[in-house]
């Protein structure tokens, strides 16, 4: 086995999946590609930047369907502009929305 030290809490997961996600309290849906997750943070684009501290609700939506469909609260930690003009958007996980 390789020698790896994680500094982390939660091993980051590089994965290919779309998301839905919008701002809390909103109905204005928007659509975004995750990049990568963990148990406590996910990662993905979107269509715009948003403010450190900005609350969200995402879904994630795997591609297949053994794995189910996650739904969060997460708070923006950071926006970052792409070269293709979207933004990588890094987010703390605050809740798991249950069934």
């Amino acid at each position: 086995m390789p020698d790896y030290d994680e500094k982390r809490n939660y091993i980051r997961m590089e994965i290919d999946c779309d998301v839905t996600y919008r701002l809390a309290n909103s109905n204005e849906l928007h659509h975004g590609h995750c990049s990568s997750i963990s148990g406590a943070g996910v990662s993905f684009s979107a269509e715009q930047a948003f403010e450190a501290g900005k609350a969200l609700e995402i879904n994630v939506i795997p591609k297949n369907s053994i794995t189910p469909p996650m739904t969060a609260f997460i708070e923006v930690v950071r926006s970052t502009q792409n070269e293709d003009g979207s933004y990588e958007i890094a987010a703390s996980i605050k809740s798991i929305k249950g069934n």
